[in-house]
């Protein structure tokens, strides 16, 4: 008999889709899943990216040259520079950089919330001084006094103020400022996300920004000169000096830009690749059930001369052009996805700037041979095993073969699971980037290992979970029992996508709870003050509010907390400063010396004096950043606290070494009097400290959910990013079922003949999906406890002392898990108690 050509079988491929709408969509349905989320997180980093690099765009727009320290651990240029600068042939214009964080007050007397976006305060210079022209005002004009300032639209429409109007200024560093507003300008594309600019005059600027001695860079404009010409000349000045092009400026701050994007970018694109992965299983699983629900139809092609290749290219064939068309939806998709995500994360405030979707070419080559090549590679190989069926064989089969033994695959898988625990558990000794990737690569390993032992691992817990489930339901619940035993390989690959997310979730989770439990703990032991009065992280709590507080007659202390940064033989270290006695406020243990901050005293933990050599007695000089050298004598050695950190100076020490603009707060400590009461003494702070605005008077319960909620901000980014991945898993429970419905028509048929209501056979599907929805949740759930509770351990040195494990939230999941198990169902479930039996047992 003559061999069937291609073109015939071509026509049977497509043939063949077309008559089974509800397989082709379902199918296309799990290559638009795999694909959706990696476009999606191109198109999301992709816009980001563009909106950044428009707003950079402008950065140091018209300056010729920009002069700065080398080191910027420093006070900065000296001011003085100024008027050498102008001075050199060729200059037109010379502008010192002068801004500062602030706080605007709105006309209700809150404070302004911007979200993550800057809030900041500069100085105006007027056409003849600026680089460039300054930005056109819609309303009114320029500062022109002390006092004045100018809004860009915005911010005035967020502050709910009009020209004219009187409002308030919070700079951390200097206090309130009253102010009068005089116009509002046009701002460039930084103008959005919730964006706050203030312009003062040059020299009210000056005073509230600056040091009044130096700037932290100056930008040139010349004339009639190239940009390297000018940065010559001034190099010729200025030799001990950083001068940089204004194309060096821009692309120093865009390569800043793209690092810092870089995480967001790895971030997203590991959830793609997750949300890749799952799809993958979905659609290898979709494409082995198809084959063998068609093995029949196969076995006659090759029966009226079809060949084994002949037959795998039609399936091959039929998944290019699902892949196709998947691809294509699930670029669409991506974007939607994309759209949805910055929705999301403005939601949370935290001030993303605006800008239009990008969507690049390499974005949507990357969706279609994705999306092509995953769908191709994973119907090859049911594929193939579907050719080499001898075609009598297969026109007696009814079902797909359960494949080969799984004796081997389980026993690698064991081997791999062994080799997992044990790195697992040796990463979760040490602490460090060592520590952390050894739990990495036990993870991975666990997760082969499971993907190659689940389906040998799904029989005895499914069966008993089958035994607990199907007792209320008689023979309907053992007829699902026997249903998701049967076929092993589909109930793992169906399970697995959803251990994937859940494990994800675990992970996060655990981490979570141990983050707050090991800041609880701390806060527990270490601070033993009344009340804490804090600040927005950006602010801290404003100079002033702690000789407020200190004024109060019920106050028997009030210790202000400052970060101090100096160079000590040659490196940078970070300290703390207090500014106010530490006994009753905060809980240590001295173990040599003494306790005393006064004068030039310095106490330091024991790990510090371990290791920089620094003892009781010993003199260390501190060096600020303008130069300044400051000699501190180690009074005391106390056991290490995360709290106080690794040194602690006095506030002499403090003021010394650090510049005036870097004098906030980072909190202050607040006892109560012996006798007073400390309830009343809350109202008393409050009204105190009103007049800053920002300031938050928290006890130490207060305190702990506001940190607890800082982390709850930032996992529940995460979990939304994560619920993408779990409803993937869902659809593509869904997705098997519903195709599982089809492969057992005539079963199901048969089972509808010999008397099983409709109702039987939607409680049977509801409970096959139960099962192999809550044996994935268990799996991925003892996975991310191990997981989390392994990367946890490695992070000890960095304060994560407590490890918890959430077992409100997994106890959570478990059941979670069997209601989507439910609603998982409904459509398949609905569709097989419709099955006609007489067609059904009729069908080949």
């Amino acid at each position: 008999m003559a061999s069937i050509t291609n073109s015939p079988m071509r026509k049977v491929s497509l043939r063949n889709l077309a008559a089974h709408k509800v397989r082709l969509a379902l199918t296309v349905l799990s290559v638009v899943l795999g694909t959706a989320f990696v476009a999606g997180s191109f198109v999301f980093t992709d816009t980001l990216q563009k909106t950044f690099d428009s707003i950079f765009e402008n950065t140091a727009q018209g300056v010729d040259v920009r002069v700065s320290m080398p080191d910027r651990n420093t006070s900065g240029v000296p001011i003085e520079d100024v008027d050498k600068l102008a001075a050199i042939d060729g200059v037109r214009a010379v502008a010192p950089a002068v801004s500062g964080q602030i706080v605007l007050i709105n006309a209700d007397g809150g404070a302004v919330q911007t979200g993550g976006a800057p809030s900041i305060g500069t100085s105006y210079l007027p056409a003849e001084r600026a680089i460039t022209p300054p930005d056109p005002y819609s309303e009114g004009g320029p500062p022109e006094a002390a006092g004045d300032i100018a809004l860009n639209a915005s911010a005035m429409e967020k502050a709910g103020l009009s020209v004219g109007d009187q409002a308030r200024i919070l700079v951390p560093a200097r206090g309130i400022v009253d102010v009068t507003v005089t116009g509002i300008y046009e701002g460039s594309g930084s103008d959005t996300g919730g964006f706050i600019g203030a312009l003062f005059t040059d020299e009210q600027a000056r005073s509230l920004f600056t040091d009044g001695k130096h700037v932290d860079y100056i930008d040139v404009a010349g004339t009639g000169l190239s940009q390297t010409e000018m940065q010559q000349r001034v190099e010729q000045v200025f030799p001990d000096l950083q001068v940089q092009t204004g194309d060096e400026v821009r692309e120093e701050t865009k390569a800043e830009v793209d690092t810092a994007l870089s995480f967001i970018n790895y971030f997203l694109l590991a959830f793609g690749a997750i949300a890749l992965l799952v799809g993958t299983f979905i659609i290898y699983n979709t494409f082995s059930m198809i084959v063998a629900q068609r093995l029949r139809e196969l076995a006659l092609l090759r029966a009226v001369g079809a060949s084994r290749a002949q037959v795998g290219r039609s399936v091959v064939t039929e998944a290019l052009i699902v892949g196709l068309i998947g691809s294509v939806i699930g670029l669409l998709a991506g974007i939607g996805l994309a759209y949805g995500l910055r929705g999301l994360l403005n939601a949370f405030d935290v001030g993303l700037p605006e800008g239009s979707l990008q969507v690049s070419p390499r974005t949507v080559v990357v969706a279609l041979v994705v999306g092509v090549v995953v769908t191709t590679l994973s119907a090859y190989a049911p594929a193939r095993r579907a050719s080499k069926v001898p075609p009598v064989a297969a026109m007696r089969e009814e079902f797909a073969s359960t494949g080969d033994s799984l004796r081997v695959r389980t026993l690698i898988g064991a081997i791999l699971g062994v080799l997992g625990v044990v790195l697992v558990v040796v990463g979760s000794r040490g602490t460090g980037q060592g520590a952390a990737l050894t739990v990495g690569g036990g993870a991975f390993a666990l997760i082969i290992a499971v993907l190659l032992g689940s389906p040998a691992l799904s029989q005895p817990i499914v069966g008993a979970l089958g035994v607990v489930f199907a007792k209320p339901f008689g023979s309907v619940g053992r007829l699902a029992r026997t249903n998701a035993v049967r076929n092993p390989r589909r109930t793992a690959a169906t399970a697995f996508a959803l251990t994937l997310g859940l494990m994800l979730v675990t992970v996060i989770g655990v981490f979570g709870s141990s983050a707050k439990a090991s800041i609880n703990a701390l806060i527990d032991v270490g601070v033993t003050a009344d009340y804490i009065l804090t600040g927005p992280n950006a602010v801290g709590v404003p100079r002033g509010a702690a000789d407020a507080v200190r004024a109060l007659p019920d106050v028997q202390s009030a210790t202000s907390l400052h970060g101090v940064r100096a160079t000590v033989n040659g490196q940078d270290e970070q300290g703390a400063s207090l500014d106010g006695p530490i006994a009753g406020v905060l809980d240590y243990n001295i173990v040599d010396g003494t306790a005393d901050l006064s004068g030039n005293n310095m106490m330091v933990s024991q790990t510090t004096s371990t290791d920089n050599g620094w003892t009781v007695g010993s003199t260390q000089t501190l060096v600020g950043a303008d130069g300044t050298q400051y000699p501190v004598v180690v009074a005391g050695v106390f056991e290490d606290n995360q709290l106080i950190g690794s040194w602690i100076v006095s506030d002499e020490a403090y003021q010394a070494l650090m510049p005036v603009t870097s004098l906030p707060d980072f909190a202050v400590l607040v006892k109560a009097k012996p006798g007073a009461d400390v309830t009343a003494l809350r109202g008393e702070l409050e009204q105190a400290t009103e007049k800053y605005v920002v300031v938050q008077v928290q006890d130490r319960e207060e305190f702990k959910g506001t940190q607890g909620q800082q982390i709850n901000t930032l996992l529940a980014i995460l979990y939304g990013l994560l619920a993408l991945a779990v409803v993937i898993a869902i659809l593509g429970i869904i997705n098997t079922l519903a195709l599982s419905v089809v492969e057992r028509r005539r079963e199901i048929g048969m089972l509808r003949a010999v008397g099983m209501q409709r109702a039987q056979m939607r409680r049977t599907i509801y409970l096959e999906s139960v099962l192999i929805a809550v044996y994935g949740a268990a799996v991925g759930v003892v996975l991310g406890i191990g997981f989390g509770w392994g990367f946890v351990s490695t992070l000890r040195d960095q304060g994560l002392g407590e490890i918890t494990i959430p077992w409100g939230q997994v106890a959570l999941m478990l059941v979670g898990s069997g209601i989507v198990g439910v609603l998982a169902a409904l459509w398949p479930a609905n569709r097989a108690a419709k099955t006609k039996p007489l067609e059904a047992i009729a069908d080949l």
